[in-house]
């Protein structure tokens, strides 16, 4: 039984083979094993030929869309160009522009109201102190002038009339001809006539010297600049509550002054006794030596310079009040290097002056820095650069701090005239 029933398979048949099945497997040949061999190696050529396909497209196509990506991110990003900052050379001399000024520039006004008589001067005139510009007629005054001469004489006379009175009583007082009473009278009355007749002189050197403003004199040597008036002119010194207006407008050009505007940064250097070069437009490759006189000592907090006169000799002439001049001022010291960066490299905003920068990883810094001089081109750099930065020349307007730049070198052809400038 036990036999038996190992001998069933799944089925419920019995373990006896079948005869078809066995039939079967003594009909396959050797050769149909070869075939069934073939179609696997067929089919696994097959799908090695269409890996490799798959493989060589996807790989290629995967590095294209990295490569464009990378272009893409490249091309977002904004191109600039870098260079090195270069050091100027040290400088003793700073180039700032002046304004010529007279060294005495003042208006010439009448004392004394009336009708302008005569001028003597126009425009261009060199006069000496003390010379006569022009004279005023003024007839109310001469003629107040001999009523006050009138009114001293007849003070006088009677201080004259008082002082024989006063005298004649003092006598007969010792007499006894005369009471205390009446000779009192008369020494009081010679008083008060004394007293009258230094307030008539008064009033006569008053208008005498009104009758002199009649002259009007030039106060110092100088040039007539300007001559606001002429012959009938009503001239009103502005005593009577008018307003007065300058008959001349004179300057003494003999000696100039020039006020420069010191940045901040030189001012410890810019010290009186320092010498200055002065260059004009109209004379051309001619320096006019000049001397720091004095200073100002207090910053402008508006424009942070330091206001510093330099006085030059004009004594041919040639150089006019209120032009332009370049003034090459000499400091005592040498000035430390600087580095010298181009204009275009500077960036205005808010927070106040800053350059962009290219840092390692090609994104963008602002550093905040402090400027020196201007060379127009180039400026230089005092404080916020260490020379080692790579400063963008071209930044954006809308650049900030940690963009990704596209970073290209400039022509370094331009930092060395840079430098050269620098060191003028």
């Amino acid at each position: 039984m036990t036999n038996n029933a190992a001998q069933k398979n799944s089925n419920g048949r019995t373990g006896v083979q079948d005869p078809a099945a066995v039939n079967r497997n003594h009909s396959e040949t050797p050769e149909s094993k070869g075939s069934r061999m073939r179609y696997v190696v067929i089919l696994m050529v097959l799908l090695v030929v269409v890996a490799i396909l798959v493989i060589t497209g996807i790989v290629p196509r995967l590095r294209a869309s990295r490569a464009l990506a990378a272009e893409t991110n490249a091309l977002a990003a904004p191109t600039v160009l870098v260079i090195q900052p270069k050091p100027g050379a040290p400088s003793q001399e700073i180039v700032l522009p002046g304004n010529i000024e007279a060294f005495v520039d003042s208006p010439i006004f009448a004392r004394t109201n009336g009708y302008l008589k005569r001028w003597y001067f126009d425009i261009g005139s060199h006069v000496k102190q003390g010379q006569l510009l022009a004279e005023i007629e003024s007839p109310e005054i001469d003629h107040e002038l001999s009523q006050a001469l009138a009114d001293l004489g007849t003070a006088q006379a009677n201080e004259h009339l008082s002082e024989i009175t006063a005298n004649r009583f003092s006598d007969l007082i010792k007499q006894d001809a005369v009471s205390q009473q009446d000779t009192d009278n008369a020494v009081n009355d010679l008083a008060a006539r004394r007293t009258a007749v230094k307030s008539a002189q008064a009033n006569v050197d008053r208008l005498r010297q009104l009758v002199a403003f009649e002259k009007v004199f030039a106060p110092f040597d100088g040039v007539v600049t300007a001559r606001n008036t002429d012959i009938g002119q009503l001239i009103d010194s502005g005593a009577a509550g008018g307003q007065a207006r300058s008959l001349f407008q004179m300057a003494a050009i003999n000696r100039l002054r020039v006020f420069i505007s010191v940045p901040q940064i030189y001012s410890q250097a810019a010290t009186p006794g320092l010498t200055a070069d002065l260059m004009f437009a109209e004379f051309p490759g001619r320096r006019f030596p000049g001397k720091l006189v004095r200073t100002s000592r207090a910053i402008d907090p508006v424009s942070r310079t330091l206001n510093v006169e330099v006085d030059v000799d004009n004594t041919k002439g040639e150089l006019f009040p209120g032009a332009y001049a370049e003034v090459h001022l000499k400091l005592k010291d040498g000035l430390r290097s600087t580095l010298v960066v181009p204009v275009s490299a500077l960036l205005f905003r808010r927070e106040g002056l800053r350059i962009a920068v290219a840092k390692g990883d090609n994104t963008a810094e602002l550093l905040p820095i402090t400027l020196g001089r201007d060379f127009g081109d180039v400026a230089e750099v005092t404080t916020g650069l260490t020379g080692e930065e790579r400063v963008i020349t071209n930044p954006p307007d809308s650049i900030i701090d940690g963009e990704q730049l596209n970073v290209q070198v400039e022509n370094q052809q331009a930092t060395k005239a840079a430098g050269r400038a620098g060191g003028k």
